[in-house]
């Protein structure tokens, strides 16, 4: 099926030395050959496509807007690869205004924006061709705008072609040596854009897609651990920023729980605290429904970043996941220990049990063994991995 875009292309001149700009611009507009070859090389650059109708070519002043006509085949999103292409052809194509422009304004830079809106009827439209020239304009504007626009590419693509997959850390209960339960982690090809999860957990937030992207990979979680065993647990890492939010809800999550016959006693939402929580209240309300339904709650990375005491005390979670800085090298260190005897009190007072995480040596394990520590998990006991086979 085929799909129609209209978009607009802006390409707005940095500032130029002032001593330039005068007769520069004189012998510029001056040039209308020179502004008419400029205007194909930018359509050339920016719109690769097949299908594309130039409607208007517009200079105003020393900035150019071009507006063009896109038709797609339906799998294809010109409003995300258009983003991801402009920062390269934006560059090739300064270098030749450069070099057209050269003895006029040869100081000028420039940079571009690309806004690009569906256009169900594939004709011109004035009203969507100027909040594509809104859209344009605002990348133009913001720091790093193109940039930006090649990393939604990117992320964009990872999630509507399947790019991202759970891997799962197993949970080790230390009485016994058997699988407690497995921590659900995501991963992906890697690329340029984004160096690990975390960065693309921070910019889905960004860019207002977080909601999206915790249902994603809550749903590759549960659909990849289908062979759970009924005594296992399955630790599914969610922000609490999401949280804060009265619209997020597991409701979706028990459908697929029970397409795979897993019970909400077996999930715990694990916490993490990437910026500091805000409304303490609206995720404690939240938190009494989820907990209604059998789910439980963890802290993530306590010990480290934002995680805190404040957290353990107005959430009152069921486990309390010692981060790896603490646990690092704690048979040598007597502060670390001492930390880790005060987090285990204090999970007592609050029937909370402690899963120390990151466990690389030997020795940090006899030694967390001798403190009474239930739970662990890290290299050393297992690393990442797709589920396990029944």
């Amino acid at each position: 099926m085929k799909q129609h875009y209209l978009a607009v292309v802006t390409l707005t001149r940095n500032a130029i030395p002032i001593l330039s700009l005068q007769d520069g611009m004189r012998q510029f507009e001056a040039r209308a050959e020179t502004k008419r070859l400029l205007a194909e090389a930018a359509l050339s650059e920016f719109f690769t496509y097949k299908n594309v109708q130039l409607v208007k070519s517009r200079w105003l002043g020393g900035d150019l807007f071009l507006s063009a006509l896109i038709t797609v085949d339906g799998d294809e999103h010109p409003e995300w690869e258009l983003a991801a292409h402009a920062p390269g052809a934006a560059k090739r194509w300064s270098e030749y205004a450069r070099l057209e422009l050269k003895n006029t304004a040869a100081d000028y830079s420039w940079r571009a924006g690309i806004g690009c809106v569906s256009n169900p009827t594939g004709r011109y439209r004035s009203d969507l061709a100027y909040e594509a020239a809104k859209r344009a304009l605002l990348q133009v504007n913001v720091e790093g705008g193109a940039e930006q626009g090649r990393t939604r590419y990117v992320f964009q693509e990872m999630l509507a072609r399947n790019m991202l997959f759970p891997y799962y850390q197993p949970i080790v209960d230390l009485n016994d040596g058997s699988v407690f339960g497995y921590e659900a982690l995501t991963r992906f090809p890697a690329n340029e854009s984004f160096q690990g999860p975390l960065e693309l957990f921070l910019f889905a937030g960004e860019i207002g897609d977080a909601y999206r992207l915790d249902r994603v990979v809550r749903e590759l979680a549960i659909n990849g651990c289908a062979s759970l065993g009924a005594d296992q647990k399955l630790f599914i890492n969610v922000m609490a920023q999401i949280m804060e939010d009265p619209d997020f809800s597991p409701g979706r999550t028990i459908g697929l729980l029970e397409r795979h016959h897993i019970s909400p006693h077996q999930v715990v939402f694990e916490i993490n605290e990437r910026t500091s929580i805000q409304d303490y209240p609206a995720i404690k309300k939240a938190l009494e429904h989820y907990r209604s339904q059998g789910y439980q709650i963890a802290i993530d990375d306590m010990g480290a970043g934002y995680s805190s005491l404040q957290s353990v005390v107005e959430l009152r979670p069921d486990y309390l996941k010692i981060d790896r800085s603490i646990i690092q090298n704690i048979h040598n260190d007597e502060v670390k220990a001492h930390i880790l005897h005060t987090l285990q009190e204090t999970g007592k007072k609050i029937g909370a049990s402690l899963i120390a995480e990151g466990i690389e040596l030997e020795e940090e394990l006899a030694e967390l063994k001798g403190m009474g520590v239930r739970y662990a998990q890290g290299y050393l006991l297992g690393k990442p991995a797709p589920f396990p086979l029944p």
